[in-house]
């Protein structure tokens, strides 16, 4: 059994011109240790299935269906007692700005102190010294120093490193990580996904990581899901996704990295914009902006237009495509 299941979920935003579609059919699993990329541009709801599995959606939003287990418990109907002892404890969550996430008037040591005691029974000397350990696993420097110290003090990556040792704070089994070098320069986004990259791999951590980077998704994660307008578009072994491309969308983020690009040239991208989830397109969301959903007169595909695509087996893959679906069918028939 998965750690974590996620299935058929759909989250609405309840706005006064009609109900908003956030995520619609969501469903993937998450094993022990395991690392998962979530990757798309902005707007294709990553952050908003991160925020759903701990349930932190706010009014108007709220889980309109679907299932999320953790550890063979379904969060979506525990109470909010039964749910603060899975926040945290057990599935703890980083979150794109350090300066957003941290207190600005506690030093970090009381922010520290304090999250491990309102999850346990201990005393201020004992998770001072769970706090310094954590610190030293993070590799900050003087940590005895910056528990002292308030988060205006230190450094962007200082910060950052701070965060994942609270995250760290009571041993979870998950870790869920909203973009979280979002706010670095490019050297420091390095340093702290290799430190994140060690600290689950040394402690057995399952990683949820939610990024528009595919080059640092195919350096960190395992598996990766590939989202568009609040839909899983493609899910499979993250280096088969990033060496074999079999959605149009996906092949498009992979044209458009730098590297892909003739030097001098223009960048490669994705014609058009994500649509707005208000107004979503009927059929394959993607079909506006698809060059493959042109048939030979010039028209659009009339299954692009009107059908939404269910999911097919292409390789080690699961890809919501009807091209795909086409080439993929006659090969296997028998």
């Amino acid at each position: 059994m998965a750690l974590l299941e996620v299935s058929n979920l759909d989250v609405r935003f309840a706005l006064r011109r009609g109900e908003v579609k956030a995520l619609r059919g969501v469903s993937f699993t998450l094993d022990r240790g395991e690392r998962l990329g979530i990757v798309g541009e902005s707007g294709a709801g990553k952050s908003v299935a991160a925020f759903t599995i701990l349930n932190l959606i706010a009014k108007p939003g709220y889980i309109a269906g679907g299932s999320i287990r953790f550890d063979g418990r379904e969060l979506t109907t525990m109470k909010p007692r039964e749910l603060q002892q899975v926040r945290g404890n057990q599935i703890s969550m980083i979150f794109q700005d350090p300066m957003m996430t941290l207190n600005p008037v506690l030093t970090i040591g009381e922010q520290m102190i304090e999250c491990l005691k309102a999850h346990r029974r201990i005393r201020s000397r004992d998770a001072r010294e769970i706090a310094l350990n954590k610190l030293r696993q993070v590799y900050i420097p003087s940590p005895e120093r910056r528990l002292d110290q308030y988060p205006h003090e230190l450094s962007g990556g200082m910060r950052q490193r701070i965060i994942i040792a609270i995250a760290l704070l009571l041993d979870p089994d998950v870790i869920v990580a909203d973009e979280p070098t979002t706010a670095l320069d490019v050297t420091i986004q390095a340093e702290i996904m290799e430190l994140l990259l060690e600290l689950c791999e040394k402690h057995n951590v399952a990683l949820i990581l939610i990024t528009h980077d595919l080059g640092v998704v195919s350096q960190v994660t395992q598996r990766t899901l590939v989202m568009y307008a609040g839909r899983v578009i493609e899910q499979g072994p993250t280096r088969e996704i990033i060496n074999d491309a079999q959605h149009p969308y996906t092949q498009g983020l992979i044209n458009a990295l730098p590297q892909m690009a003739t030097p001098g040239q223009r960048l490669n991208q994705i014609p058009g914009s994500m649509p707005s989830l208000a107004n979503t397109p009927p059929g394959c969301a993607f079909h506006p902006r698809c060059s493959f959903s042109v048939d030979a007169n010039g028209e659009r595909r009339r299954d692009c237009r009107e059908v939404i695509p269910e999911f097919v087996r292409s390789g080690n893959c699961d890809v919501a495509c009807h091209m795909v679906r086409e080439l993929v069918e006659p090969r296997e028939a028998p």
